[in-house]
């Protein structure tokens, strides 16, 4: 049964987009632990909690997107925007993360996600995208060069590396930054707009409700 349904993730006719609910809590850990556990992609020691997850996407669903990619009922992966930093200044920007079922990696979903998180910034007149990347200085059993060829595939450039900036699993890993600009950067920008301001505009077409 689990095999059936990982093999019709590769059938995108199947998958519908979705904004995340704080009930898909439970689910989104699930996939989100083996990361935590099993990997350095994300430098986080312990699984958080399902309630501090549902805490997390009612707190980025307050001002960002956060979506779910789903078949059948059944979440494959989900990505979320948040901020890139505090200052007013930097109200243009935001940082994404995005994390698949470890089952369904390289079938397209993660681009499904990262192209409707696009759409969805641009209309909230976001102008930079950046994501941070944990990067090892060589490749082992905790982290490859994946997300960061996922990300150039997205159309992504790399900004900086910090050097040695994370220890986890006993050794140091570097971290990169990489951006995508998604509109042109005028004197006088258009205020940003939260998610819930925009998000019927996309509620039955580009996201299922």
């Amino acid at each position: 049964m689990e095999e059936m349904l990982y093999e019709k993730a590769k059938d995108h006719t199947q998958i519908l987009l979705r904004t995340a609910r704080p009930s898909d809590a439970e689910r989104l850990v699930e996939i989100y632990a083996p990361y935590v556990t099993d990997t350095a992609i994300t430098f986080e020691y312990e699984v958080p909690s399902v309630e501090e997850f549902r805490s997390r996407i009612e707190k980025t669903l307050e001002k960002y997107p956060y979506i779910v990619a789903e078949q059948n009922g059944r979440i494959l992966g989900y990505t979320y925007a948040s901020a890139f930093a505090r200052r007013a200044a930097y109200n243009w920007s935001v940082e994404l993360s995005i994390y698949l079922d470890m089952e369904i990696r390289r079938q397209g979903i993660g681009g499904r996600l990262y192209q409707a998180m696009e759409e969805i910034l641009k209309e909230m007149h976001i102008l930079n995208m950046n994501a941070c990347i944990s990067w090892p200085k060589a490749e082992d059993e905790y982290l490859t060069k994946n997300s960061v060829q996922f990300h150039e595939h997205m159309g992504f450039h790399l900004a900086g590396e910090f050097h040695d900036s994370g220890y986890k699993f006993g050794r140091w890993y570097n971290v990169v930054w990489m951006e995508k600009m998604i509109g042109d950067h005028p004197e006088n920008p258009k205020p940003v707009r939260t998610f819930p301001e925009i998000r019927e505009k996309f509620t039955g077409n580009l996201l299922e409700s």
